[in-house]
């Protein structure tokens, strides 16, 4: 599925199951939570905290959907064609950090 087909069965589930959009603050704030539960999932699962016994089993790439899924609202809400966005994105990235990450003694193994 492309980033523009995404955008578009977002929007067709939002106007048929969903009934609306959910405000632009509120979508932030919902954003926010789904990052929280990828945080949650990561820190668990790659770092040094333990899962309770409850939260055993989670799906990571489910909680990243959901960050996607609000994420595509919050694009479509505002007019942002991902695709395009994306592309312009990285073309900033390859020449602001042509060799930037190259030249970081951090990165050096």
């Amino acid at each position: 599925m492309t980033l523009d087909e995404a955008q578009k069965q977002v929007d067709q589930w939002i106007n048929t199951t969903g009934v609306r959009y959910f405000n632009e603050l509120t979508n932030m704030a919902i954003l926010t939570e789904e990052v929280g539960e990828v945080a949650r999932i990561i820190a668990r699962q790659y770092g040094e905290q333990s899962f309770k016994e409850k939260d055993k089993e989670v799906n990571l790439a489910d909680e990243m959907a959901d960050v996607l899924f609000v994420l595509i609202c919050l694009a479509n809400q505002t007019g942002i064609n991902l695709s395009e966005a994306l592309t312009q994105n990285l073309v900033k990235k390859n020449i602001r950090d042509q060799d930037r990450h190259k030249n970081n003694p951090k990165l050096k193994p």
